[in-house]
C-alpha cells in the first residue's frame, strides 16, 4: 500500500485496468507522451504502448465519436477531456449515441465507455476550466455520472466505471487532485457505483455533498462539532442514479438536511435531492431543506472565486438556520 494523492490514485487505477484487461484503451489530448494536462496518465504510454494510450488531435467531438465506436466494437475506451468546460462539443455524440446505443439496438450493442474530465473551481483557472456541469449530464437517460472526493474513492470508483457495461461520465475535482494523500491499496477492488458513502455519523443534521465540496462539508462538520452540533456527512459519489435510500435514512435520523454543491443553483443535483426528500421523507423533516451552492453565474476569475464557491461559513450558516427553524 502507498500514500497517494488523487492524481496518483487515478493513474494507478488506469494502470491496473490496462494491465488486466486488454480491451481497455485510453485516448485524449496529450495523454500519451506528456501524461495529460494534470499528469493523470503519466508513464502509461511508455509502459503499455501507443496503441493502448493514444494521443489525439485537439478535437473533443472526434474523441467522443471515436470512443463510442471503439466501445460498440467491444473495447473499453477511457477518454480524457482536458477540462469539463470542453465537454460541450461531445454532448451530441454522448446524448444521441452513447447513452442510447443499448436501447437503440435492443441490447445487441453496449457502450462501455468512460469519459474523464477535471471539473470545479479552486485552482485559479479561467471559467471553462472551473465549471461543474454534472447536472447537464445527469439529465441524460442512459448515462451514469460519478465524482470521487478522495484518493481511495477515486481509485475504486474509476475501476467500477471502466468495468461498467454502459457509459459513465467521470468528473474529477481539480482542487482535490493534489490536496492530500491517503493510503490506497492497489488490489483491483472496485467500489460500488450507485451508492452514497456515509463519511461521518451524526444526529442533528445531514450534510449531503459530492466532489470537491465534500471537503467543505467535512470542515463545517468539524466546526459545528465544537458547538455541540453533530452533523452526518454523506458523499453522494454517483450523481446518476442517486442512492436516495441512504440519504432518506439519514434524514429520518437527523430531521434536517443541508445540501452542498459547487455547481450553479438552478436545476442542480441539489434540487433533485431536495425534491426526493419532499416526496419520500417530508414527515421526517424538522426544518426545510437548505441548499448551499454556486451561483447562477459564470464561474468568476480567481479574485472572486472563493465568493462563488460554497465555503465553510455558508454551510455553517445554513445549518444554524435549519436548527433555528425547528
Amino acid at each position: 500500500m502507498a500514500d497517494l494523492n488523487m492524481i496518483d490514485a487515478l493513474n494507478q487505477a488506469l494502470a491496473y485496468e490496462l494491465e488486466h484487461d486488454p480491451a481497455v484503451v485510453l485516448l485524449g489530448e496529450d495523454i500519451g507522451v506528456n501524461g495529460g494536462v494534470f499528469r493523470a496518465t503519466a508513464g502509461l504510454q511508455a509502459r503499455f504502448g501507443a496503441q493502448r494510450v493514444l494521443d489525439t488531435p485537439l478535437a473533443e467531438t472526434a474523441i467522443a465519436g471515436t470512443a463510442i465506436g471503439m466501445a460498440a466494437m467491444g473495447l473499453r475506451p477511457v477518454a480524457e477531456i482536458q477540462f469539463s468546460g470542453f465537454l460541450y462539443p461531445t454532448i451530441d455524440h454522448v446524448l444521441n449515441h452513447a447513452s442510447r446505443l443499448r436501447h437503440r439496438t435492443r441490447g445487441r450493442l453496449a457502450c462501455p465507455l468512460v469519459i474523464r474530465a477535471p471539473c470545479g473551481a479552486g485552482i485559479h483557472a479561467p471559467e471553462h476550466h472551473s465549471e461543474s456541469p454534472e447536472a447537464l449530464f445527469a439529465h441524460i437517460p442512459g448515462l451514469r455520472v460519478v465524482t470521487p472526493s478522495s484518493p481511495a474513492r477515486a481509485y475504486g470508483l474509476l475501476l467500477a466505471a471502466i468495468r461498467d457495461p454502459d457509459p459513465v461520465i467521470f468528473f474529477e475535482p481539480t482542487r482535490l487532485y493534489r490536496l492530500y494523500r491517503q493510503t490506497v491499496e492497489d488490489n483491483g477492488e472496485a467500489l460500488p457505483l450507485d451508492s452514497c458513502f456515509t463519511l461521518r455519523d451524526g444526529s442533528d443534521v445531514t450534510l449531503v455533498s459530492w466532489g470537491g465540496a465534500v471537503q467543505d462539508a467535512q470542515a463545517a462538520a468539524d466546526l459545528l462539532a465544537q458547538e455541540g452540533v453533530m452533523a452526518e456527512v454523506i458523499d453522494v459519489a454517483t450523481l446518476k442514479p442517486i442512492d436516495m435510500n441512504t440519504i432518506l435514512t439519514s434524514v429520518a435520523k437527523t430531521g434536517r438536511c443541508v445540501i452542498v454543491h459547487e455547481g450553479s443553483r438552478t436545476g442542480g443535483i441539489g434540487a433533485e435531492i431536495a425534491a426526493n426528500i419532499a416526496e419520500r421523507g417530508l414527515y421526517s423533516l424538522l426544518a426545510p431543506v437548505q441548499r448551499v451552492t454556486g451561483y447562477d453565474i459564470v464561474v468568476p476569475l480567481y479574485r472572486l472565486e472563493n465568493q462563488y464557491m460554497p465555503g465553510v461559513a455558508r454551510i455553517v450558516a445554513a445549518v444554524r438556520q435549519a436548527l433555528e427553524a425547528s
